[in-house]
C-alpha cells in the first residue's frame, strides 16, 4: 500500500495474499529503463555523452544505408553550462514520416530492426528513445526534431515520452516550407561531460569513420574546433538480406516457438521454409533420424520431438551460412582506412568465411593487425611518450568503446600467445588490432551494446582469425628485428676493424690498406652466410606456421562437427 498501511501490517502481523495483491502493478518498459538507465549504458558523465552520440549516429548510418544514400552526418556539441550540453545531429537520410517519428524517437522497443534477421547496427529499438527519455529526465525539456522526406513535406516538432504508457508526446508540430531530406535532432542533457579522450565522442567518430569509409562525418566540439572525416569510398555497401535461422545453431525452444507461428502445414515444409540451407536431401536425412512422421502439423510439435530435430541437425552436414545476410567492411576498405588514419609500417587484413553461433545466427569476423607507424595507443610512460596495444572493437561497423574487459573480442586478443609471433610483450607493442564482428544478431552482454558475449563459437572464430593474421605480422616483425640485429652486428664489426688493422700491421708489417680491404671482405662474407642461414630458417618456420594454421582449421572443423 502506497500510504504505508501494508508496511504497518508487515511490522507485526501476517498479511494474506488478498492484501498483497492490492500492491500488484504493471509497469511500462519506459518506466523500467527510467529507473535502470545504466542498463542502456547511460551512466558515467563521459560515457553517457558518448553513448548518446553513438545512438544517434548509428541510427543515421542504418537509415542512409537502407535507403541507398551515401551518409553525410553532422554532429555538434555545445556547452550550455557546467556539465550541461546541447547535442545536434543531422543526416541526409530518408527522414521519418509524421506517423513514425514519434514511435522511432519516443517509444522504447519500437522500430524496424528487432523482428528481422538482418544485419544492422541497432537491434532493439531502445537507443534513440532512451536518449529522448534521458534528456527529459535531466533537463525537463523535450527534444526538437526536424524531419523531411525530400518530397516537399518537412515538419518540425517537440517530442517527449509518457513513461507510464511508453508513448510519445508530440507538441508544437509545424509544417516548414523548405524542402529538406533527412533527420535533425537537437537534445539537451545535464550531468554529462565532454572529454577528448579514448572514450570520448571524437574517438568514437574517428573509429566510426575507419569502419564506415562510405560515410562523411563532420564534427564540431564545444570549443568550436571542427574536424571532418571524409569518405574514401563513393559507394553504399550492398544492403544485407533478411535471412532465416541456420539449423546448426538453433535451440529446442526456438524450434517450438517457430513451429507455433509457421504457415506450413507439415514439418517437412516447415523445415524447408523457415530455416536457412535446408534442402530436400537434408530433410530426407533428418526424417531417418527422428522417431516421428515429418508430415505432422508443426504446431503440434512437442518438446521431445523438437529435441529429436535438434539432435538430427547435429548429425547432418549443412552448407555454411550464405554471405547474403552479412556485409563486412571488406579487406581493401579496412586497409585503406587504417593506412589513412593509422599509417602503419606493416598491415595485414583478413575477412573470415561466415560461421554460425547458438540461435542459428550467421556471423563473420574481420581482423586487421597494424604494426609500427602511428599504430597503438600513445601514453605517457617513464621515458616519455610510449606506445601500447590498442584494440579497436566493432560490432556491425559500430565502435565499442566501453566494457572492454567483459567483451569476447578483448578476451580473444589476450588469449593469444603473441610471443609465437615475435611480439615479446603485446601490451607494450606499437600494435593496433581491429576486430569487426558482423552478424544479423549481435550477442551483446546488455542493452548498453558495448560488449559481445562469450559465445564459444564466437571466441574460437576470433582466435583463429587472430592466429592467421598474427603469423603474417610475426614474419614482418621477425624480419625487422633480424635486420636491426644484422645492422648492429655490421656496425660492431666495422667499429673494431681499424684497431685490428693497426695491431696486425705492427705484428706482420702488412700494408694497412690491404689489411683493411681483406677484413671488410671477411665481414661481408660472414654477413652473407648469416643471411643465407636466416632465409633457410625463415622458410622452415613458414612451412611450420602454415601447417599449424591448417591444424588449427582442422581442429576447428572437427570441434564444430561434434557440436
Amino acid at each position: 500500500m502506497a500510504d504505508g498501511k501494508l508496511e504497518d501490517k508487515l511490522a507485526g502481523k501476517i498479511v494474506d495474499a488478498e492484501e498483497l495483491s492490492k500492491e500488484f502493478k504493471e509497469h511500462s518498459v519506459a518506466e523500467f529503463f527510467k529507473k535502470n538507465k545504466q542498463m542502456l549504458g547511460l551512466y558515467g558523465k563521459v560515457r553517457t555523452l558518448t553513448t548518446v552520440i553513438h545512438e544517434y549516429v548509428t541510427n543515421s548510418l542504418d537509415a542512409c544505408e537502407e535507403a541507398n544514400i551515401l551518409p553525410d552526418i553532422d554532429v555538434k556539441i555545445d556547452e550550455l553550462g557546467s556539465e550541461y550540453y546541447e547535442i545536434t545531429i543531422k543526416d541526409n537520410g530518408p527522414g521519418l514520416t509524421e506517423e513514425t517519428v514519434g514511435k522511432a524517437l519516443g517509444k522504447l522497443l519500437a522500430g524496424t530492426k528487432f523482428h528481422r534477421m538482418m544485419q544492422s547496427r541497432g537491434q532493439q529499438g531502445i537507443g534513440s528513445s532512451g536518449c529522448t527519455m534521458l534528456s527529459q529526465m535531466t533537463t525537463g525539456k523535450p527534444i526538437k526534431v526536424i524531419t523531411g522526406t525530400g518530397d516537399g513535406k518537412t515538419i518540425s516538432l517537440q517530442l517527449s515520452i509518457d513513461p507510464k504508457r511508453n508513448e510519445p508526446k508530440i507538441a508544437n508540430k509545424k509544417d516548414l516550407t523548405k524542402n529538406f531530406r533527412g533527420l535533425a535532432v537537437q537534445a539537451k542533457f545535464k550531468g554529462v561531460l565532454y572529454r577528448d579522450s579514448e572514450q570520448g565522442a571524437l574517438e568514437y567518430l574517428r573509429r566510426t569513420a575507419i569502419a564506415n569509409p562510405h560515410a562523411q562525418i563532420s564534427f564540431r566540439d564545444p570549443a568550436g574546433q571542427k574536424i571532418t572525416f571524409k569518405r574514401t569510398l563513393n559507394k553504399v555497401p550492398e544492403r544485407p538480406k533478411v535471412v532465416k535461422p541456420h539449423p546448426k545453431g538453433v535451440t529446442v525452444d526456438e524450434i517450438v516457438t517457430l513451429a507455433k507461428y509457421t504457415d506450413s502445414r507439415k514439418v517437412i515444409s516447415f523445415l524447408k521454409k523457415d530455416f536457412d540451407r535446408m534442402g530436400q536431401k537434408s530433410v530426407e536425412s533428418i526424417g531417418k533420424k527422428v522417431q516421428f512422421d515429418l508430415n505432422k502439423d508443426p504446431r503440434q510439435l512437442g518438446w521431445d520431438e523438437a529435441e529429436q530435430l535438434i539432435n538430427a541437425f547435429k548429425e547432418v552436414d549443412f552448407i555454411s551460412p550464405g554471405g547474403d545476410a552479412l556485409r563486412p567492411i571488406g579487406e581493401a576498405q579496412v586497409g585503406k582506412s587504417l593506412q589513412s588514419i593509422v599509417d602503419p609500417e606493416f598491415l595485414t587484413v583478413l575477412t573470415r568465411r561466415p560461421q554460425v553461433y547458438a540461435g542459428g545466427f550467421p556471423f563473420q569476423v574481420e581482423i586487421a593487425i597494424a604494426y609500427g607507424g602511428k599504430a597503438g595507443r600513445t601514453v605517457s610512460g617513464a621515458e616519455g611518450m610510449e606506445k601500447r596495444l590498442e584494440i579497436m572493437r566493432f560490432a556491425n561497423r559500430a565502435p565499442l568503446l566501453f566494457d572492454a574487459g567483459n567483451c569476447a573480442i578483448t578476451k580473444s586478443v589476450h588469449s593469444i600467445d603473441w610471443k609465437r609471433y615475435d611480439i615479446k610483450d603485446v601490451d607494450k607493442a606499437p600494435l593496433t588490432v581491429l576486430v569487426n564482428f558482423v552478424s544479423v544478431h549481435i550477442p551483446y552482454t546488455g542493452a548498453g551494446k558495448q560488449a559481445i558475449a562469450d559465445e564459444d563459437e564466437v571466441i574460437e572464430e576470433i582466435r583463429l582469425a587472430l592466429m592467421q593474421s598474427g603469423r603474417k605480422a610475426g614474419r614482418y616483425i621477425s624480419g625487422k628485428r633480424k635486420e636491426r640485429e644484422k645492422q648492429l652486428k655490421r656496425e660492431l664489426f666495422y667499429k673494431y676493424i681499424p684497431e685490428i688493422v693497426m695491431a696486425l700491421n705492427e705484428l706482420t708489417g702488412t700494408d694497412k690498406k690491404l689489411l683493411q680491404k681483406k677484413l671488410e671482405t671477411m665481414v661481408l662474407e660472414k654477413l652473407r652466410l648469416d643471411e643465407a642461414e636466416e632465409v633457410e630458417e625463415l622458410e622452415e618456420n613458414s612451412t611450420e606456421e602454415n601447417k599449424k594454421g591448417e591444424d588449427d582449421e582442422g581442429k576447428d572443423k572437427k570441434a564444430k562437427g561434434k557440436k
